[in-house]
């Protein structure tokens, strides 16, 4: 008989919490990834995700600690950073701007269908 693993996996994301983490990441993007002589301290950065924490929680399916918060700000540049290379190739010209990044966020499935080819 198998037992049972001690371990479970957190529930995925819901979309009201990756608007929060969305919103209050850009809200404290410059202490939280400013590089030079003028960046936030560890201790500083810290604050910050816990104070976005305490924003993500209440939304939360699940409790979320910090890892958790900034695993899946991780994962959303790089899913949008992907998403940018593919549509840029097909395209021959650039892709859109940095600061258009936040339409890339939505789900695929929602997609124009002249995009979804692209895949």
């Amino acid at each position: 008989m198998a037992e049972e693993s001690p371990k479970r996996r957190k529930a995925n994301f819901n979309e009201a919490e990756t608007e929060v983490l969305i919103e209050q990441v850009l809200k404290h993007e410059r202490l939280l990834f400013a590089a030079g002589p003028g960046r936030a301290s560890p201790g500083q950065k810290r604050q910050v995700w816990e104070l976005i924490r305490h924003k993500v929680n209440p939304v939360a399916a699940c409790p979320r600690d910090v890892e958790d918060l900034k695993k899946r700000w991780r994962d959303l540049k790089r899913r949008d950073r992907s998403k940018l290379c593919r549509l840029s190739q097909g395209c021959g010209a650039p892709g859109p701007p940095p600061a258009a990044l936040g339409l890339l966020l939505a789900p695929e499935e929602e997609l124009p269908p002249a995009r979804r080819r692209l895949h």
